[in-house]
């Protein structure tokens, strides 16, 4: 099935479209932006193309109709009373059938880490996409939230922010409840390591900087990725490489070298080696395979 968007590949020349909000590129203005499905996707043919949000999280509740989902470069069937979990940096694209409805949370993303606690386990679950089921109390969150965010009554900004957050921890419970078993809770150390992954990905820093800069040895940084992941602190840098790797190759139509480069590597023969070690599949292959599937 086609993507949304008339041409994915020749609708962004320059790399993933980033958008702070479904195209908006304002700052996000009040404590939580709320709006129906049906808002937004009716002007558009009830598709909205591929993009992301650099510094915004999104929570999608579909009420009734259904939906084909990108998340990265997974495709998904959203049916109702289903919640996408949506976190920066994701990228994503909607198909609804026409008469869809539902309602779209988004939170920036710095705010959402405020609320939630260092050592409960919530960030890593909702760092990844996800789609679950919803139930009666998302669905009532959900609903009081719009209802206080149109109204303007004393208190809002508190009131908001505080079911917000109980909606980001009901979600996480979600996707903690439909997770295959083994999931071990998030650590503070796992935490700081993630966000400076996230800031210096494309620097390649060795595990011994990061540790460095965690102050910890490099041996019990990679004990404690490992205990929470399964894989050491290496493998998780590679997979965030990886990962960016697989979303500009099939979101945009930059040049397996302009990508390489673009990711920090000073050769584009080593990052595609690098590339096709971890995926099974090069660069030009995988990159076929995606546009195959489009087509």
């Amino acid at each position: 099935m086609d993507r949304p968007g008339e041409n994915l590949y020749e609708s962004n020349m320059s790399g993933i479209e980033s958008y702070n909000l479904f195209g908006e590129y304002a700052d996000l203005p009040d404590v939580v932006h709320c709006e129906t499905i049906e808002v937004r996707s009716s002007l558009h043919n009830w598709e909205l193309k591929a993009h992301r949000h650099g510094r915004l999280h999104q929570f999608l509740i579909l009420d009734t109709g259904q939906a084909t989902g990108w998340f990265d470069d997974d495709e998904v069937r959203i049916e109702p009373d289903t919640v996408a979990n949506v976190p920066t940096g994701c990228v994503h694209a909607y198909r609804f059938t026409p008469g869809s409805t539902g309602w779209v949370v988004t939170v920036a993303s710095e705010v959402l880490d405020e609320w939630l606690a260092e050592g409960e386990g919530l960030h890593p679950l909702l760092a990844r996409p996800a789609q679950v089921a919803g139930n009666d109390r998302i669905r009532a969150v959900t609903q009081a939230i719009f209802t206080e965010h149109e109204g303007r009554e004393f208190g809002r900004a508190h009131a908001l922010r505080a079911q917000v957050a109980l909606l980001a921890g009901l979600v996480a419970r979600s996707v903690a409840e439909e997770a295959p078993a083994g999931t071990t809770p998030d650590s503070a150390l796992q935490r700081r390591f993630e966000a400076l992954v996230e800031a210096h990905f494309t620097d390649h820093l060795a595990v011994a900087e990061y540790a460095s800069r965690l102050a910890v040895t490099p041996t019990h940084l990679s004990r404690v990725l490992r205990r929470a992941t399964g894989q050491p602190a290496s493998a998780v840098i590679e997979d965030r490489l990886i990962r960016e790797a697989r979303r500009n190759l099939a979101y945009s139509n930059l040049t397996i070298s302009e990508i390489a480069y673009a990711l920090g590597f000073h050769d584009p023969a080593y990052f595609s080696r690098v590339f096709s070690r971890a995926t099974g599949l090069s660069p030009r292959a995988f990159r076929q395979r995606i546009e195959a599937a489009a087509s």
